[in-house]
């Protein structure tokens, strides 16, 4: 019951609450800069963070010259440090502030970490900027090579060096490393081999001075820096009230993950400011893991684990609810953003064009054919086959399209079928498969034979059996090869007809598109013009279709056999896939991410064009039931079907089910493990 109750905290989910910060400054004055930082630490502990970064030399300010060579500023900075970590003892975050340190009759530009009254460590930068506008040499040493030692500082005897990384010891993956400014614009970032140690959390303190074009390098290296490292990457800079005499600033702060900005500061604020965000270090673990390239370059960089101290701390983590401070996209296989969404379905619908064009190059068939629905996938997969043609320069009649009524296919699909077929120009018959069926299930003693209305899975598959055996006779017959249509849902899911059914092609463009992207990638043909007019028109009809198979007859107020009925919305099934395949999370992790995208319709973006009355909204056991029905079918039922799928492209990271791509598992294993983990830790 008690991992149940702590099933709303973002700290049972692998998450830490990050922010950097902007304070004003007050330049050549300690105490004001000390009033500053509480000031903004105080509110971060309002908001529940847990990390809390703040610019270079923020407590004595940074542009101030000589007068960093001032005794007076140097002891009125190491005052002010003892007086941020008594105040810090009521505080729960952990805060890392900029402040010019002695040691050794030697000067430091450093970051400090202080927690709970502790001043935890002291790295010291160590590529000083001496070009243009800057002059650090003339004032501080660098700390390369400085590993091992100790500095008294604030009252306090801390470690002190470049071998730094800190770690809660009782909140999993909380784990950071510092460097500052320049730093990160070296060709050899320290940072790099703090994460090689180990750190999930790379934070900068910089003062920075803008210029013109600076934020957009800025912004590139926090990105590029927490790909590469696979990390979060958390950059402050100094904001109103630093010294303007020879330069400016504009306070750009931002909380990068894996690439993705999660938070940013307004750029030239008139008043402090933080930005706060989660950050999901469980996921960068994982990410680690499976990724040995980054294992290979720790031990390439001679294993830094081994030369970096770990500075533990107990961190007290509260594990109330405090919401999640982070955007969760409803569908990750379909981006919010207009821009990012085209550009994908552009890249997604070449990709299975460049593969087909490929696979028909190698085969030299003369026919693609194919068996079109009237329905989402078999829609897509035939205008992907029109745009093979025409790169190939074959006439689109090449393609041999055929629909299969069978015993509850309905006017309206079988309608859209013969429209599409006709407006892309392939070579489009029908054979009604009804009198093959009846035929087989007349020889197998079926009751629906001797007038039994029982449509048990025999019936269905007898249907789905017999489509795909008469398209590879077919595609013998025609010189041809049979094009595959199944999406990447219904090979999660299972949801297919293994064999001498719709699992099996001689080539599947859509085994690596998710359900929710195909609509996207439909949706994209028919606004860029893709097609001409007919066809885009007759595309668009096609999305207002129910998800069907059609192999069961309507019942007795009409209703047609819904796929979603059975194995669940698309929409949540694709949001637990993406999850539980692209990073290995724990079920109640995607339950507590699924809730938090989709309990709230009002909440949040969602992608271009998509229908008001289609967006919906789950509760917590709506989203734990399907979750469920995922697992079992995912891990337990339908992994024999993926071991043996055809080829087809590779789409979508993390997107693809084949065993010679991203996914190998058994066909005998048990959802129980992954089940258990549901149940014990997500409340009905």
């Amino acid at each position: 019951m008690a991992e149940k109750a702590a099933f709303y905290s973002i700290h049972r989910h692998g998450f830490v609450r990050v922010a950097v910060c902007a304070p004003r400054v007050c330049t050549a004055d300690p105490a004001g800069n000390v009033a500053e930082t509480l000031a903004l630490a105080r509110q971060g502990d309002i908001e529940s963070c847990d990390l809390m970064v703040f610019p270079e030399l923020g407590v004595s300010s940074y542009a101030q010259d000589d007068l960093h060579l001032q005794d007076a500023i140097l002891e009125r900075v190491d005052q002010g440090l003892a007086e941020i970590a008594k105040a810090s003892r009521k505080l729960k975050p952990v805060l890392v502030v900029g402040a010019p340190v002695r040691r050794n009759g030697r000067l430091y530009n450093c970051a400090i970490a202080i927690h709970r009254g502790a001043i935890l460590g002291v790295t010291p930068k160590s590529f000083l900027p001496n070009y243009r506008e800057y002059y650090e040499k003339r004032w501080f040493a660098s700390g390369v090579g400085l590993t091992g030692l100790e500095v008294q500082i604030g009252g306090q005897t801390v470690p002190f060096g470049v071998d730094l990384v800190f770690e809660a010891t009782d909140l999993a993956d909380f784990i950071f490393h510092l460097e500052i400014c320049e730093d990160f614009w070296a060709a050899t970032p320290p940072s790099t081999r703090g994460a090689l140690a180990g750190a999930l959390i790379l934070c900068n303190l910089s003062a920075s001075n803008i210029v013109v074009g600076k934020a957009l390098e800025r912004a590139m290296l926090c990105a590029s820096q927490s790909v590469r490292c696979q990390a979060a990457y958390l950059y402050a800079a100094a904001g109103p009230g630093e010294s303007t005499t020879d330069v400016a600033w504009d306070g750009q702060g931002s909380v990068h993950e894996l690439g993705e900005l999660l938070a940013e500061t307004e750029r030239f604020p008139a008043k402090p400011q933080i930005a706060v965000a989660d950050v999901d270090v469980e996921r960068l673990r994982l990410e680690r893991l499976r990724t040995p390239t980054f294992n290979d370059a720790a031990t390439a960089a001679g294993h830094p684990e081994m030369t970096f101290r770990r500075v533990r701390f107990e961190h007290a983590p509260h594990m109330a609810d405090v919401g999640l401070i982070r955007p969760i996209d409803r569908f990750p296989f379909v981006p919010n953003d207009p821009t990012r969404l085209d550009q994908d379905c552009y890249e997604a619908f070449n990709i299975q064009v460049q593969g087909l064009v490929r696979r028909l190059q190698h085969t030299k068939s003369e026919t693609i054919v194919i068996g079109v629905s009237g329905g989402l996938d078999s829609t897509h997969a035939l205008v992907v086959a029109a745009k093979a043609c025409d790169a190939l320069g074959k006439p689109r009649s090449a393609i041999a399209a055929f629909t299969l009524p069978g015993f509850a296919t309905s006017d309206k699909t079988k309608a859209n079928a013969w429209a599409l077929m006709k407006a892309i120009g392939a070579t489009a018959e029908e054979i009604d498969i009804r009198p093959a069926a009846e035929q087989l299930l007349k020889d197998m003693g079926h009751p629906f034979a001797k007038g039994k209305p029982v449509y048990d899975v025999t019936f269905e598959n007898v249907q789905a059996g017999l489509r795909t055996d008469y398209l590879f006779r077919l595609a013998n017959q025609r010189k041809g090869i049979v094009l595959g249509t199944g999406d990447l849902s219904e090979l999660a899911l299972g949801w297919c007809t293994y064999g001498v059914g719709d699992q099996m092609s001689h080539y599947n463009v859509n085994g690596s598109v998710a359900k929710t992207s195909i609509q996207h990638l439909i949706r994209w043909a028919a606004r860029t013009g893709q097609f001409d007019k007919a066809t885009s028109a007759t595309l668009i009809s096609v999305l207002d279709t129910e998800i069907s198979p059609e192999l069961v007859p309507a019942d007795a107020t009409g209703a047609i056999q819904s796929t979603q009925a059975i194995v669940g919305p698309y929409e949540l099934q694709d949001f637990n896939l993406f999850y539980v395949t692209r990073y290995g999370l724990r079920p109640s992790k995607v339950a507590f991410l699924s809730w938090q995208a989709w309990k709230d319709a009002k909440a949040g973006d969602w992608p271009p064009n998509f229908p008001a009355e289609a967006r919906n909204a789950y509760d917590l056991a709506t989203i734990k039931k399907w979750l469920k029905v995922f697992l079992v079918r995912f891990f337990e039922t339908s992994q024999f079907k993926r071991s043996a799928m055809p080829n087809g492209p590779k789409v979508i990271s993390g997107g693809n089910l084949s065993p010679r791509g991203d996914w190998r598992a058994p066909s005998d294993a048990t959802a129980r493990t992954w089940v258990d983990e549901l149940d014990a830790n997500v409340p009905d």
